[in-house]
């Protein structure tokens, strides 16, 4: 083919695609989901195009025609997410369901005589089988745990799952909202569950749903990780760290940094082993850079790789320091030195959740009985990062018979959990809960 040829086969793609779009941005503004979904079925689906009777069937069928099945999975899969972010925006979450759905129909395993129609089917089995069905199918994941042993465990951390959507600017416009969106929807949904049921777990009184796999060692677990209270809290280590590194060469900002992740930690194993395997990378991190002053651009590039180095480096297998930290039993530590590096570096955290996502693909075909370890690293990572959230204040309150000063671990019984949900959770869902919460 001809280079004009060619170029104006592009255009002509290009200009039918826009047609497409166009269609359902129009109608899904106007349009109830019912509707809406009757038009996508009868386009896609059903074959719709080969009648070409309006504008957006001829669109359809000339990228059938122009046989470029590439152009028409980037079709269907933008009209997907134009859909899916407008639905997601008015919490219409069956409609989703519906679309998603749709692509079970029975008509697309049905024999056709038209060669175009043929032609069609077979796509539509292409993009079913493909990366780009799975993504959407993330959109259905439930909210809750399931209690179907079948279902994939890590759907449990959709949440995570959807940040390589919203990250990768490849990615429609659409399809990066509808994930942001969805993503942060599923973490302020576990946010507000796990304050509610800290908030009344103990109280033994209309105790909610415990919204992690812990069991109720879950609230020892927040205990712990709240016990480091005043100067050698968390928050004001980090804090203090930021401001005595600020100014400093990098170099010597590495080494403080590897101190830092260190201090605190009552595991000499563990701290040895991470400081082993972790020092060497460091000293080989940004060399170029070293007699430079620390800038906010290079703390992020280094807390980013630092995290690559603890969870995984090459996108299809764990790192070797993540199997070996977790695997001296307990996936606090790591948690910890995790949880660190997003205090003295809040951006970090997108990176951090998008290299979470990498590791549930590495382990997600394994049965969840195999994974257990895995699990409890997610369960632990989710419930840190909930505490350290924003829109959510948790403290250690002591009891009239707690009558030491000095809090330790062996002392924690003696406290109670008191959270605090701030309005920057979504207040729609705030109400739903609270009204299911109530006494009938």
């Amino acid at each position: 083919m001809k280079s004009g040829n060619s170029s104006q086969l592009r255009l002509k793609i290009a200009e039918s695609q826009e047609i497409i779009y166009g269609f359902f941005i129009e109608i899904v503004k106007k349009q109830p989901p019912e509707k809406v979904l009757a038009e996508f079925k009868q386009l896609f689906i059903e074959g719709g195009a080969i009648a070409k009777q309006t504008e957006v069937q001829q669109a359809l069928y000339n990228i059938i025609v122009a046989n470029s099945e590439s152009e028409f999975i980037n079709t269907i899969k933008r009209c997907c997410y134009i859909l899916v972010n407008n639905w997601e925006a008015s919490r219409q979450h069956e409609a989703i369901h519906s679309l998603v759905e749709s692509f079970t129909e029975p008509i697309i395993n049905q024999y056709s005589h038209s060669s175009t129609s043929k032609r069609l089917k077979s796509w539509l089995k292409a993009f079913i089988n493909g990366k780009e069905y799975q993504d959407l199918k993330l959109f259905c994941a439930k909210d809750e745990e399931s209690d179907d042993k079948s279902k994939d465990w890590s759907q449990r951390y959709t949440a995570y799952l959807l940040v390589p959507q919203y990250v990768d600017f490849n990615n429609s416009v659409e399809q990066r909202n509808a994930a942001r969106a969805r993503s942060l929807e599923l973490k302020e949904k576990f946010k507000f569950d796990l304050a509610m049921y800290t908030a009344r777990s103990e109280s033994r009184k209309n105790s909610p749903k415990n919204p992690t796999t812990l069991g109720d060692g879950v609230l020892r677990l927040i205990k712990i990780i709240l016990a480091r209270r005043g100067q050698y809290s968390y928050v004001n280590v980090a804090e203090i760290f930021l401001q005595e590194t600020r100014g400093i060469s990098y170099k010597d900002f590495k080494q403080s940094f590897q101190e830092y992740l260190a201090f605190g930690l009552d595991n000499p194993v563990f701290c040895e082993t991470m400081n082993a395997k972790l020092s060497p990378k460091l000293a080989k991190l940004y060399e170029d850079y070293h007699e430079q002053v620390l800038t906010k651009a290079l703390l992020l590039r280094t807390c980013n790789r630092v995290i690559e180095y603890l969870t995984t480096e090459n996108r299809r297998s764990p790192s070797s320091l993540f199997i070996i930290l977790l695997s001296q039993g307990n996936p606090l530590y790591l948690v910890i030195v995790i949880m660190k590096i997003i205090l003295i570096c809040k951006p970090a955290r997108v990176h951090l959740e998008a290299k979470i996502a990498e590791l549930l693909h590495c382990y997600q075909d394994y049965p969840e009985s195999e994974c257990k370890w895995v699990i409890n690293f997610m369960e632990v990572l989710n419930i840190a990062l909930s505490i350290y959230a924003d829109n959510v204040q948790y403290n250690l309150i002591k009891m009239k018979n707690a009558n030491r000063s000095d809090l330790s671990l062996a002392d924690l019984d003696n406290y109670r959990v008191f959270s605090q949900i701030n309005e920057a959770i979504n207040p729609e869902y705030i109400s739903e809960k609270i009204e299911e919460g109530k006494p009938r």
